[in-house]
């Protein structure tokens, strides 16, 4: 792909494809520079418009995009009606025609595919989505299908790190809630009562308890920060007021 985007580095079949975009590549100004792919962040309508256009005309499919509500809720795109905007944290399909979009700027966009390339699926990992099920809604569409985890590959994306995601005592309670376990992906922050959270970490935990074995991508090194790499990340965190880099996956 020409773009300057990340292309995973999964074993999919070839009939799936997989791309995470970044900051490069795109028309707008400022804070947003310059691909910012959110059209609910104040950016400029017609520079959202047109990052969009090139991202369809470089992948040769339709994104989808979510208003993502840092919930639960999965959609499937196998279905003709589903547009932009449709209020959801997950999304899924299996037959061409639309890419499974996730817009983030720290959150953690989780992709999936089953070892035959039948369905694939995407997932918005924010703390609370994740704490939620947001990635077991998103595996209950494999299932569904007769599939387990050992017939899955997910790949995580770039997210805030482990260094720099600090969270309050509630977010280590409703991941310890869960599982007991959690407990280690957190270590105490600066300040008393708070924690440094490990998000993907903790999405590992939860894929494995799945099933889910084979893992690829974000290993919470800072090479995978979107906080600490302004450049190629968009980062509401850092920046306060930011653009939206997105995750998809397709199949032709």
């Amino acid at each position: 792909m020409a773009q300057p985007w990340l292309v995973p580095d999964w074993p999919v079949p070839a009939h799936v494809r997989a791309v995470c975009t970044t900051r490069e590549g795109g028309v707008s100004q400022g804070r947003y520079a310059s691909f910012n792919l959110g059209d609910h962040v104040g950016d400029d309508p017609a520079h959202v418009a047109a990052n969009r256009a090139r991202l369809r005309e470089a992948i040769g499919t339709r994104p989808v995009f979510l208003q993502q509500v840092h919930g639960t809720g999965l959609v499937s795109l196998d279905a003709p009606d589903v547009v932009d905007g449709t209020a959801a944290d997950a999304c899924t399909a299996t037959v061409p025609g639309a890419a499974c979009t996730i817009m983030v700027a720290d959150c953690l966009p989780v992709l999936f595919c089953d070892t035959a390339g039948h369905r694939v699926a995407a997932a918005h990992a924010g703390w609370r989505g994740l704490a939620g099920g947001v990635l077991e809604q998103a595996f209950r569409a494999f299932q569904d299908d007769g599939q387990s985890g050992s017939d899955v590959i997910a790949w995580l994306g770039p997210c805030i790190g482990p260094s720099a995601f600090e969270v309050g005592a509630e977010v280590k309670a409703a991941f310890e809630a869960h599982a007991l376990e959690a407990a280690g992906c957190f270590r105490p922050g600066a300040a008393p009562g708070k924690w440094l959270a490990d998000l993907p970490a903790l999405a590992r935990q939860r894929l494995r308890a799945l099933g889910i074995d084979r893992i690829h991508g974000n290993d919470g090194g800072d090479a995978w920060c979107t906080v600490r790499n302004a450049s190629g990340f968009f980062s509401h965190r850092r920046d306060g007021v930011s653009g939206r880099f997105a995750a998809l996956v397709w199949k032709v």
